[in-house]
C-alpha cells in the first residue's frame, strides 16, 4: 500500500504544488518541507525541480529570482486550474468510486 500511496503522490505532485502555491510565493525547498510535513514523503529536490520546471513551461506558474533562489508564484492559468479542479472534485470522486467497485460501467462522459 505503501508504494501506491507514493505513486499517486507523485502522479498529482503538481497539484499538490498549485495548492500550496495559493497561499503565496514559494521557493522549491518550502515545497519539499510542505510535502515532507503534509504527506510524510521525502522527495528528491530533482524530482521536484523537474515538476516545478514543466509547470513553469506549461504557464501554470512563474519563476523570478531572488538573491540565489528561484520563488515561484501561480500564474492565472494556474488558479483557473486549480479552480476548475476543485469545481470537478466531485465528479472524480464519484469516477474513483465507480473505478474502484469494478462492478459499474463508467460513462464516458464521467469525467
Amino acid at each position: 500500500m505503501n508504494k501506491i500511496y507514493e505513486r499517486l503522490l507523485k502522479e498529482f505532485m503538481d497539484i499538490f504544488i498549485m495548492v500550496k502555491m495559493r497561499e503565496g510565493e514559494t521557493g522549491g525547498y518550502d515545497i519539499l518541507n510542505y510535502l515532507h510535513q503534509k504527506f510524510d514523503l521525502l522527495i528528491s529536490p530533482g524530482t521536484v525541480y523537474s515538476v516545478l520546471y514543466s509547470m513553469e513551461r506549461n504557464g501554470l506558474i512563474k519563476a523570478r529570482g531572488v538573491d540565489r533562489k528561484r520563488i515561484y508564484t501561480l500564474t492565472p492559468k494556474g488558479e483557473a486550474t486549480i479552480k476548475a479542479i476543485r469545481e470537478s472534485s466531485g465528479v472524480l470522486e464519484s469516477f474513483l468510486t465507480r473505478l474502484l467497485k469494478g462492478n459499474e460501467p463508467i460513462p464516458n462522459r464521467a469525467i
